[in-house]
């Protein structure tokens, strides 16, 4: 099994990669996790890994329960935090018991945020199901749900204290959900290793096949990528902002699509909108937009869609988190592997780019 290590100091934490859920409970003793568990899971992965996992976990002794709540971003609320907190409190979870997130993005953010308000602070580990939260929303530890329809407004930094990655569940992942998580994958590339964005270019076909030694290598390197962003500005104080590459736009118009389209599709969008904004600025080239669409469109992003009006979505982007003394904050293009952030867009230029990106 292979692990990579996230140094964070006192919250440091270990990410591990395999094809199976046979090390669990070896991963779980070698964090000295306590008896006392509660997996958290959703509506769609509950019937997949949940019976798995906590058979797993009470063979090796640990008394662990399952609480599922209804799959789907509009249940990033909370009222579902309560749900889960209520369920902590059934079960009997004290200050050293632990959560385990079982499931994807959503999952991960709202077993979190319980963990870090419940008693003030509980542990927890993420199990993440799907590409999106394997590639991106697992390593990091932001937790929070959606508000006042603003996404993720709402949330704690809260470090897991284990990531266990098992890439064979990419194989119960319907198609559309694989595409999402590719968007973070391929944006991974984008800002930070131009090797990386060169590998998943020339290995799609295995990437798309789901082989798990393919899948593996891909995850490593790119958890590499996000870990070494946080542990260099865990709280996005600065260069952990790059990371948000795609997102200003794409949330906007996830938002404005009512999510209705996946969260990586939408960063995908986000990405070429942005890339565009960075040719007209003169700091990519033609071709290496051309370069980024192909890569996209190579993993079946739609990279043009219908959208909601343009001032509509330019709404949206007045409720983002980041915006400081009323200006957003960009991360633009510059080369493959790299970016820069910027704070001096124009209302035009994000005009033309939602546009570019419509059809």
């Amino acid at each position: 099994m292979d692990k990579l290590h996230v140094n964070l100091g006192a919250d440091s934490y270990d990410i591990c990669f395999t094809d199976s859920f046979d090390k669990l409970t070896e991963s779980l003793e070698e964090i000295n996790a306590p008896k006392k568990l509660l997996i958290v899971t959703d509506t769609n992965v509950e019937p997949l890994y949940a019976k798995e996992v906590n058979t797993r976990l009470v063979e090796a002794g640990y008394d662990s329960a399952v609480y599922a709540f209804k799959a789907g971003e509009e249940n990033k609320s909370m009222d579902s935090i309560l749900g889960i907190c209520g369920a902590c409190v059934e079960h009997g979870l004290d200050r050293k018991s632990m959560i385990l997130a079982l499931g994807g993005g959503v999952v991960g953010d709202m077993a979190g945020f319980a963990a870090a308000i419940y008693m003030r602070g509980i542990d927890f580990i993420q199990i993440p199901t799907t590409l999106l939260s394997q590639s991106d929303s697992s390593v990091g530890g932001k937790t929070g749900i959606d508000f006042m329809e603003s996404k993720n407004i709402l949330g704690a930094f809260h470090q897991p204290k284990l990531v266990y990655i098992n890439v064979n569940t990419l194989k119960t992942l319907p198609p559309v959900e694989f595409v999402s998580g590719m968007g973070e994958v391929v944006k991974h590339g984008i800002i930070r290793d131009a090797e990386f964005y060169r590998f998943i270019k020339e290995n799609s076909a295995l990437i798309k096949s789901l082989d798990s030694e393919t899948l593996i290598k891909m995850s490593k390197i790119n958890c590499g990528i996000k870990a070494n962003v946080v542990e260099q500005d865990e709280k996005e104080n600065g260069l952990r902002a790059i990371l948000n590459f795609g997102h200003t736009i794409g949330h906007a118009a996830e938002s404005s699509l009512n999510f209705t389209v996946t969260h990586g599709e939408c960063v995908g969008l986000g990405m070429m909108a942005v890339s565009k904004i960075a040719v007209s600025r003169g700091l990519i080239d033609e071709a290496t937009l051309k370069d980024i669409e192909e890569t996209l469109r190579e993993y079946d992003f739609r990279v043009r869609m219908p959208l909601p009006p343009a001032d509509e979505i330019y709404g949206f982007m007045q409720k983002d988190k980041k915006k400081a003394n009323g200006k957003l904050k960009f991360v633009l293009p510059v080369k493959i592997g790299d970016v820069m952030q910027t704070r001096d867009v124009t209302e035009k230029e994000i005009y033309d780019a939602i546009e570019f990106i419509s059809e």
